[in-house]
């Protein structure tokens, strides 16, 4: 799990400037870029999650997975100026549905992975994001509302629960 706090702490860096695109801040291509660079992050990050020599955290990897996977297409997106964003959100929808499961799994535990409720907060929102993501691809939810939600959730379902394992041993609750 260390490795995913640090992966929780950079995905921040391309949340926050998609944000801040999404408001009227910044241009496509740098923003494309960084959301490349932390997508391809990512995606490593959850290879070597995976890894037994890294203690095989199979199933957190597939969540990290998924979201890079999705990083990737939204820099994709950017940096070549699609204008049709519905194959970005049809990707997002895909992801969606992966954090919900995440999310009962945490929710409900299983014989293999404990309930733990902050773990579920951070996947339920993980799911209204990319649910936000698909219907803004489609025209069905504001741009400015979902520049919000990611930076809000930049702190509630990345930084305070990757700073607080780090530092105290613990999720919030």
């Amino acid at each position: 799990m260390p490795l995913t706090l640090g992966v929780l702490i950079f995905i921040a860096i391309m949340w926050i400037p998609v944000a801040l695109l999404f408001l009227g801040k910044g241009e496509a291509k740098g923003t494309g870029f960084v959301t490349g660079v932390v997508g391809v992050l990512v995606v490593v990050g959850a290879l070597v999650e995976a890894t037994p020599a890294f203690k095989q955290d199979v199933f957190g990897a597939g969540l990290l997975f998924a979201h890079g996977i999705l990083y990737i297409v939204v820099s994709y997106a950017l940096l070549n100026g699609l204008e049709d964003m519905r194959s970005v959100g049809n990707v997002s929808l895909t992801v969606a549905i992966i954090s919900l499961v995440y999310f009962l799994v945490y929710a409900l535990g299983t014989p293999l992975v404990p309930v733990s409720p902050y773990l579920a907060l951070m996947c339920a929102g993980y799911t209204v994001l990319t649910v936000e993501v698909w219907l803004n691809a489609y025209g069905k939810f504001p741009a400015g509302a979902l520049a919000w939600s990611l930076i809000v959730w930049a702190f509630v379902g990345l930084w305070i629960p990757a700073f607080s394992v780090l530092t105290t041993g613990k999720f919030p609750f």
